[in-house]
């Protein structure tokens, strides 16, 4: 016999718990099944290769989140009462090839002071544009944690002020172009693009502007963080959250079906047959390129705009070292706590683009557009006592130039190692006589991880280009977190409205289903918790 819920939830990633957790605080019965050993979706940290060496599996630094009011308001109690703690140290660093560095601290006259060593002017025109980002900040994370305007009301509502104007005009631009106007030095020009092209995106795409104007306020204003013990911290605490008002997290269940009656979504049923009923909703963290497999009955229009949904034009090579000692930076100690810390080899802007040209061709340049760290400089509890580990990030693409996706498997070692020739330009530690082990995680093992929201290697769900943000994410049809024709099922995942990465975007598929139960969220959300 089919058990009876208020509420099921397909997956277990951090929007869905942040979305169930919401449901839960309000009385809503709760039941979230996840296909994996584990909750946490790409939030997790784990043991990979040794015993007490704890890895980010996928996502690692949390920045838009740090706007949200569930972290702001601590809307939960993650932080005042379910033991989620951040670590707010340096925000962002670049090495360059040289070992020169270029370091962006919260403090923004210290940042400028790093910059002048450059271009006194940069420095000068920096220390303007980031007080403007900050100034704006209100405005332009108002809307990131609700659902969206319809776009075109959106767009008229920016049309109505100067600085509406200036965001508006930005969004449509490239970083680069918003660079090359603003900017006199390279390496100035180089730290800043790098930073945005953490959202998969290359600087001279058309509608990455918007970024410039994101990132100095999010540094500057609120900081860049880590979770004390890795990032599936967060996960834990949405857990505990979600358990503490009664839910439930079932692990090991993975979903065959939305289940649906007379154009209603009436619950989930699982591999084995089991069914799962939900009396008030039901939540999927499916990609739209995905919809068909699990959905009947959705008009074949609305099926295909979602799968036409535009992905990345690259992804992410993960490579996870265990070492028996700190890693040691070239360039000085003070880098290495850096939350975001890139290694720069290209010489110049020009030979940067170049390396960004290949990835979306298939390739990989020889010089690598790669980051990495050591976490346990900032946060010793992630590895033994005495010991360390190495993160490193490579800018990959999901689709081989020569052999597709499949080849990943093939390459992976190679590819690898090749990365570890990068960083070690960058780390003069980062060597056999301190490696315990590695391993790594390609683009390809990303997609398979995560089959329902990392499609084609995607970490951050779809692309964030113009046409696909706000009220078009990831369609103008399922931008609302529901799906044409069908009643009572909400969509969850980071290729909604705000965007992928760590944003606790459930938040906002929350407030959709808060209206539709009449509901009071403001309420909820405000309350305290005992």
């Amino acid at each position: 016999m089919a058990k009876n819920y208020d509420v099921v939830c397909m997956g277990a990633g951090h929007n869905g718990l942040v979305a169930a957790a919401y449901l839960a605080k309000a009385g809503k019965q709760v039941l979230l099944l996840e296909r994996k050993p584990f909750p946490g979706g790409g939030v997790v940290t784990r043991e990979l290769n040794t015993p007490g060496y704890w890895h980010d599996e996928h996502s690692s630094v949390h920045i838009m989140i740090q706007a949200n009011p569930m972290i702001q308001n601590d809307e939960l109690g993650l932080l005042s009462r379910f033991g989620l703690k951040y670590n707010y140290n340096t925000p962002y660093a670049m090495i360059f090839e040289d070992q020169s560095t270029l370091i962006a601290y919260k403090d923004l006259d210290k940042t400028c002071e790093g910059i002048a060593k450059i271009s006194a002017r940069d420095a000068e025109t920096y220390r303007a544009f980031a007080q403007k980002s900050m100034a704006m900040a209100p405005l332009m994370f108002a809307g990131m944690y609700v659902p969206p305007p319809p776009l075109g009301a959106f767009f008229a509502m920016l049309d109505q002020s100067d600085e509406g104007r200036e965001i508006l005009d930005a969004m449509q631009r490239s970083s680069l172009d918003m660079a090359n106007q603003l900017f006199e030095s390279d390496k100035v020009k180089m730290w800043l693009l790098r930073l945005i092209s953490e959202n998969l995106q290359a600087p001279d795409e058309l509608g990455t502007g918007f970024g410039m104007y994101l990132m100095p306020g999010l540094m500057h204003a609120y900081g860049i963080s880590q979770p004390e013990g890795g990032s599936g911290r967060l996960a834990t605490a949405l857990v505990r959250c979600i358990e503490h008002f009664g839910g439930e997290v079932r692990c090991n269940a993975e979903v065959s079906k939305v289940l649906v009656k007379n154009g209603r979504a009436t619950g989930l049923e699982l591999k084995d047959g089991e069914q799962l009923l939900a009396r008030d909703g039901v939540i999927g963290a499916i990609h739209p390129h995905r919809l068909r497999a699990f959905i009947e009955g959705v008009e074949e229009k609305v099926l295909q705009r979602a799968e036409r949904a535009t992905l990345a034009p690259f992804s992410i090579m993960v490579s996870h070292y265990d070492l028996k000692e700190n890693i040691k930076f070239r360039a000085g100690e003070e880098v290495g706590h850096a939350i975001m810390l890139e290694f720069m080899a290209d010489r110049t802007l020009s030979e940067m683009l170049d390396s960004f040209d290949a990835l979306t061709r298939g390739r990989i340049s020889e010089r690598v557009l790669g980051a990495g760290g050591d976490e346990s400089i900032n946060d010793p509890t992630r590895v033994p006592a005495g010991k360390g580990m190495f993160h490193g990030i490579t800018f990959a693409p999901y689709n081989l130039e020569d052999g597709g996706p499949s080849r990943w498997d093939e390459i992976r070692e190679q590819m690898g190692d090749r990365s570890m020739r990068h960083h070690q330009k960058f780390v003069s530690n980062l060597t056999s006589d301190n490696i315990v082990a590695r391993s790594i995680v390609t683009p390809l093992d990303h997609a398979r991880n995560m089959p329902n929201s990392m499609v084609g290697g995607d970490a951050h769900g779809v692309a964030p280009y113009f046409y696909q943000m706000g009220g078009h994410r990831p369609t103008p049809d399922l931008a609302q977190y529901t799906v044409p024709g069908l009643e009572r099922f909400y969509l969850v995942g980071p290729f909604m409205h705000p965007g992928g990465g760590v944003f606790g975007a459930g938040r906002a598929t929350a407030i959709r289903m808060f209206d539709d139960l009449k509901l009071d969220f403001d309420k909820v959300a405000g309350a305290k918790i005992t």
